[in-house]
């Protein structure tokens, strides 16, 4: 889902990673309008108002736990290795990146293509469902 962060122009996070879609054609999928969105970033823009205080934007970030960390990881690891040509152990670290993040929306989704599944078919499908379900980890509304 299409993520932004906003970094003002002294590398200061203003406002941390947040689904934000671009328009409103997905509005069914992501359950919410992009307007707040741009109207945020519109008076941030023309008038400095920043979309939330310091501290606010300090309590929304989190790092990541070290099973999530090592996920990543292992992902990155994977990819890696599928593109030096070492296709069994890329996948055996990809395996291990989806048992240790199960409901990552990058990890998962990210993954398809390379896993010979369409990163719009039925596969994605289910994890979508199952990702809603498990009350949309990683995103906040």
């Amino acid at each position: 889902m299409p993520t932004t962060i906003w970094v003002d122009e002294h590398d200061r996070v203003v406002r941390p990673p947040a689904i934000a879609p671009g328009d409103d054609k997905f509005i069914d999928f992501v359950g919410f309008s992009a307007e707040p969105h741009h109207q945020a970033l519109r008076e941030w823009v023309r008038d400095g108002t920043l979309p939330m205080a310091d501290d606010e934007v300090q309590a929304r970030r989190s790092v990541p736990d070290s099973r999530l960390q090592l996920a990543r990881a292992e992902r990155r690891l994977a990819m890696h290795l599928l593109r030096s040509g070492q296709a069994d152990l890329g996948y055996a670290h990809l395996e291990e990146a989806l048992a240790l993040a199960p409901d990552d929306w990058t990890i998962h989704r990210g993954s398809l293509p390379v896993r010979g599944k369409d990163p719009f078919g039925q596969d994605f499908f289910d994890f979508y469902e199952r990702w809603q379900a498990a009350g949309r980890p990683g995103y906040e509304p």
